[in-house]
């Protein structure tokens, strides 16, 4: 089969799509354990990976598991186009008069690329832990408040749920950032 040039649009739309989907399926897996990760050992909210996502399910909905994809999903695209982009720069720079690359410079493009690609992934993690984090922020908060109002009440009479704080958006922990 003789090698075909795929053109940089298609692998740009290919990487995309391919980015997407890949964010849509692992998001609830990295979603747990984030917050897994995030625990204090004093105030441990779960106890397994599925745990803490029924857990979110139940206190967040079904959405609650993707808290935090937005960034993801739309900064997915740029990073697999930066990626892409700057390992057919940088291939293109190591070969000579368009021979195949050694290992070694084959390791090289790549190495490049991702550091190109970090410009853009780093941020958007640290964005996507803040707002993943949010969640189990919250829940401990509604724990803590209902814990509280048991133990002022003295337990007999039925706890009123506390007013949830707002949870942060995208934008503000940006500019907190």
């Amino acid at each position: 089969m003789a090698d075909k040039q795929i053109s940089l649009p298609a692998k740009l739309i290919n990487g995309g799509i391919a980015g997407l989907i890949g964010v849509t399926c692992v998001f609830p897996i990295d979603l747990a354990k984030t917050r897994l990760q995030n625990q204090q050992n004093g105030q441990r909210v779960y106890t397994s990976m599925s745990d803490c996502l029924i857990k979110t399910v139940r206190s967040e909905g079904y959405f609650g598991m993707y808290r935090g994809a937005a960034v993801n999903l739309t900064l997915v695209t740029p990073e697999k186009a930066i990626k892409l982009a700057a390992n057919d720069f940088f291939r293109h720079q190591l070969s000579k008069d368009g021979q195949k690359l050694t290992l070694l410079k084959e390791m090289l493009a790549g190495c490049g690329a991702g550091t190109c690609q970090v410009i853009v992934t780093t941020p958007m993690e640290m964005l996507k832990i803040q707002l993943q984090d949010a969640g189990r922020i919250a829940a401990q908060r509604k724990i803590l408040a209902a814990q509280g109002q048991l133990s002022a009440q003295g337990g007999a009479q039925p706890s009123v749920e506390a007013p949830a704080a707002p949870r942060p958006t995208a934008t503000q922990l940006t500019r907190d950032l």
